[in-house]
């Protein structure tokens, strides 16, 4: 889809009321972001972000939309929001988002990530207001057998550690609600989405390789791989969102066609070690460099694992615009600009109105 269709496209949320849960978080932030710039009228639903540098803080998000600081597993407050709000359109992002903390807080990993959406499930359940649901998992839901292809929505389900675990688990509870309710009800529409390892500007979680790479860099230390041969499918972060978004719009017009389960990645040019993805941040930056620094003790991690996007491709015409190399240089030239002075604000704008074709 070429960037006048797809901008025309999502002009369809102009106006509309928009739930977003974990908008606090890097994801949820840019949603948001893109939510205001289409004029969506947005509340979002999440915990408080956890560093003041962190994307929603530097961007002034808490000032363009409604903002709700509470937690998905406190069910009557979010029916309360999401009662008095009277949405159209759900995107539910609040997640424990990382695999290493899942093994130091594995009861915290799945209260949250299923529990939590249990609770977002029967919100829109007893709904009147909700026309489209789109429910973010991880590519981790996948039972990993380390194929070189990429994964498709009907493959096995699976996770051998709490984060993967609980995102399958995440993925089964929203089977249950879209087969036991949702497809039973007129004018609703539900999807799962999974997507690959995102890249962007305003990520500082911990244990990340790309945040990780950035702190080290403007630190002039060393940044530190454990796994440099370990391979993913790199996305810039706007990819998923305004696949996201499209699918939405496609759920409330056509929720028979369009409900179930979805992959969105990038094109295979995008499935890239982490060394190189490292030195393309390192070429970007114009100085640095990768130390190898493998842990004993550091949790197991996959050598490979991709998604199948034919679905996407060929039922919605949805492709990743940006490829590998214009990925890591939205990303590093957004922390660059920051760093340098510029409002990061003005930064991600920029960066919309351009993936959008929208730029003056």
């Amino acid at each position: 889809m070429d960037p006048s269709s797809l901008s025309k496209a999502l002009r369809g949320y102009a106006g509309r009321r928009v739930l977003v849960t974990g908008h606090t978080g890097f994801k949820g932030s840019w949603l948001c972001s893109l939510l205001c710039h289409l004029d969506s009228e947005v509340l979002g639903y999440a915990l408080p972000p956890l560093r003041e540098e962190d994307h929603f803080n530097v961007i002034g998000l808490e000032q363009k939309i409604t903002h709700r600081e509470a937690d998905i597993l406190n069910f009557e407050q979010l029916r309360k929001t999401a009662e008095d709000f009277q949405p159209e359109f759900v995107f539910h992002l609040a997640a424990q988002a990382l695999v290493r903390p899942s093994y130091e807080e594995p009861k915290l990993t799945f209260d949250t990530n299923v529990a939590g959406s249990v609770n977002v499930l029967e919100c829109i359940r007893t709904s009147e207001s909700v026309k489209a649901l789109v429910y973010i998992t991880s590519d981790k839901c996948y039972r990993n057998r380390e194929w070189i292809w990429g994964y498709r929505e009907t493959d096995e389900l699976g996770g051998t550690d709490p984060y993967g675990a609980s995102k399958a688990a995440a993925e089964m509870v929203f089977r249950g609600y879209l087969e036991s309710f949702f497809r039973k009800r007129s004018g609703v529409g539900a999807a799962s989405v999974r997507a690959g390892n995102v890249i962007g500007g305003g990520d500082w979680a911990e244990d990340r390789i790309l945040p990780d790479a950035i702190r080290a860099l403007i630190a002039n230390a060393p940044i530190p791989v454990r796994n440099p041969d370990a391979i993913r499918p790199w996305q810039h972060v706007l990819e998923p969102v305004t696949a996201y978004l499209y699918l939405g719009l496609k759920l409330r017009d056509h929720p028979e066609a369009f409900s179930g389960a979805w992959n969105f990645g990038p094109g295979e040019d995008c499935f890239v070690s982490v060394g190189s993805l490292v030195t393309e941040v390192i070429e970007r930056w114009g100085s640095g460099v990768m130390e190898h620094a493998p842990e004993s003790q550091a949790p197991p991690e996959a050598s490979i694992l991709s998604l199948n996007c034919d679905k996407a491709s060929r039922c919605l015409g949805w492709r990743s615009r940006w490829d590998f190399h214009q990925a890591v240089a939205r990303t590093v030239d957004w922390y660059k600009a920051v760093a340098n002075g510029k409002a990061a604000a003005d930064v991600t704008r920029g960066q919309l109105q351009e993936y959008l074709g929208d730029t003056p």
